[in-house]
């Protein structure tokens, strides 16, 4: 008797140590980091984001469990985040000083390292699926401009007018950003609503906040996407790392995928998406270590943010620098989680 009790404990320590199964498929997103602090936003405003951000890794999730593509499940959720106010991408993007909207946005397959961007789109209502033409209808990487919008009527995506971008929210952050700076505030678009009282109490986003999703199908394929309306008060089309392959975004099956958020000009310079994947391909780290010193590399140089980092059996690591992140995860065979400030919960 007494032997066979301790071959049944030895045989419950032995399942309770053995590896978690990969899951099926898994997907991640974030919505932006920054100053984002419970104080400063309202359990009103909070459960808004949180109710987003699950609805559009559940929508994500839906694509996976299917057994769609990992690409098809990251520029569905993009879209989703694109077209919600609450998030600078798409409608709801920042302006620049000139008072426009100039969206970024890129995707990467991790089967073949195939990519596509563009920059400083202003027609184009979602850049996250013109980003995916560039990769797959051209023989190019990145547009930008006019000519990107060019190719977007050419691949016969959806336009829109300007003002279809504009929010009195992101509108108000302009002007109190160029009055502080000393610059002059330029006139309200043509043709958007007059100026609205605001009863929201929305956290400082720190005029960084992006979108990005991490997928990887039921056949083990990894992609990636990051779509962005940049920094408040951007000038002389500024260009930050969201549409940069290597530095807010990157995918490579066997490997791992990345999306990133925040001062872009440091996250250009230390290459972050590439470098997390390099460290796991290269060291041997896990994507918790490889996310967690790359980010400390970017607190260095003065510069802040976090990433989404998936590795290549679909287990997720979050790393950042500032009080909070949006943050939605979804795998297989399990419920959806969200997460915003930095001291949450991880899973």
């Amino acid at each position: 008797m007494r032997a066979a009790v301790v071959a049944a404990l030895l045989a419950l320590c032995a399942c309770a140590s053995a590896p978690q199964e990969a899951p099926r498929w898994s997907i991640v997103l974030h919505g932006g980091a920054g100053v984002i602090e419970r104080e400063r936003i309202t359990p009103e405003v909070e459960q808004q984001y949180r109710a987003a951000l699950r609805d559009a890794v559940e929508a994500g999730g839906a694509v996976l469990d299917s057994g769609g593509a990992s690409l098809d499940a990251v520029e569905t959720v993009i879209q989703r985040l694109e077209d919600d106010p609450l998030f600078n991408a798409g409608r709801g993007a920042v302006f620049t000083a000139e008072g426009r909207n100039e969206l970024d946005a890129s995707i990467m397959d991790g089967r073949s390292r195939a990519a596509g961007a563009v920059a400083g789109v202003t027609r184009t209502r979602h850049p996250i699926s013109l980003a995916r033409r560039v990769m797959e209808q051209s023989p190019h990487v990145m547009l930008m401009g006019e000519g990107a919008e060019a190719f977007s009527r050419a691949q016969a995506l959806e336009q829109v007018e300007p003002g279809y971008f504009f929010t009195e929210r992101r509108w108000r952050q302009l002007e109190e950003n160029l009055r502080a700076n000393g610059l002059p505030v330029p006139p309200r678009p043509v043709g958007v609503p007059s100026p609205q009282a605001l009863n929201e109490s929305h956290p400082d986003d720190h005029q960084f906040g992006t979108v990005g999703v991490v997928a990887r199908d039921v056949r083990g394929d990894l992609a990636a996407g990051t779509s962005t309306g940049g920094t408040t008060g951007k000038r002389w089309g500024r260009v930050g790392d969201a549409p940069v392959i290597g530095a807010g975004t990157y995918a490579q099956n066997g490997v791992c995928g990345v999306s990133a958020t925040g001062t872009g000009e440091y996250f250009i310079r230390v290459g972050v998406a590439r470098a997390i994947c390099a460290r796991m391909e290269l060291n041997g780290e896990s994507a918790q270590e490889a996310a967690d010193r790359v980010i400390a590399e970017v607190g260095a140089m003065a510069g802040d943010g976090g990433v989404i980092v998936m590795d290549r059996q679909g287990a997720v690591a979050y790393s950042m620098n500032t009080p909070g992140m949006y943050r939605a995860h979804m795998r297989s065979g399990a419920p959806s989680t969200v997460r915003i400030f930095a001291d949450e919960e991880t899973e």
